[in-house]
């Protein structure tokens, strides 16, 4: 069960990037808010606050994505190399 998430998940590495790398833009959209805050009224801060969350939800599901198609190939590396040595083991 794990293992078919773990597959399920990963299965499409180029949207776990776009995903990505649009949680971190928007994460610098927020940090741009932070400091216009700094400079000017510092309501904006709540502006930031309000984007900053969910840009770490949309970069941290695409990072999850990217680990997890890394994590597959390691699974389907150690079941291949699994069925390497049993079938080397059972001659």
């Amino acid at each position: 069960m794990f293992t078919q998430y773990i597959y399920r998940l990963g299965s499409n590495p180029k949207r776990s990037l776009k995903f990505f790398f649009t949680g971190i833009g928007i994460f610098i959209i927020a940090m741009g808010l932070f400091a216009l805050s700094y400079y000017h009224d510092p309501s904006w801060r709540i502006a930031g606050l309000a984007v900053l969350f969910p840009a770490l939800g949309i970069a941290g599901y695409g990072y999850l994505g990217i680990f997890a198609n890394r994590f597959s190939q390691v699974i389907s590396a150690r079941n291949s190399a699994r069925r390497a040595f049993d079938n080397g083991k059972s001659k």
